[in-house]
């Protein structure tokens, strides 16, 4: 887990993943629903892609320099369980139920965080265990 939080364990780096998530690209768009400096963006934004989780693609509109957007990689998007997770905390911490829902798109229920097992069975913290792997 330690690990993990040096590149996701800050509020700028979590809210510019969250709006990666919801198809935020490029810096500007990135800075402004983020609500975070442009110094800070371009920090967070340097350190996501070095972990891997983001990667630069170049775009360039006619008659403008060559610019850069942020798209997520596969392990950016394994980070999407966690990320629902701490979106439906931060519902339950208000408590408020009128926020903006996640919702599955092909039948419009609820977004629900969940811990499961390899096998598919519901796991709760009473039934979890911790097993130490040998390397």
């Amino acid at each position: 887990m330690e690990y993990a939080l040096q590149f996701i364990g800050t509020h700028s780096a979590m809210v510019l993943l969250r709006e990666a998530f919801f198809g935020a690209t490029r810096f500007d768009e990135l800075v402004r629903r983020a609500g975070v400096t442009e110094q800070i963006a371009a920090k967070r934004l340097r350190q996501l892609v070095d972990a891997g989780l983001l990667e630069k693609r170049p775009y360039q509109q006619p008659g403008q320099r060559m610019r850069y957007e942020y798209a997520l990689t596969q392990r950016g998007r394994d980070l999407f369980p966690v990320l629902i997770s701490l979106i439906e905390f931060g519902r339950v911490l208000q408590g408020d139920s009128s926020a903006t829902e996640l919702v599955h798109e092909g039948c419009g229920a609820p977004i629900v965080p969940q811990v499961r097992c390899s096998l598919g069975h519901d796991v709760s913290l009473a039934d979890a265990a911790v097993r130490i792997t040998k390397r």
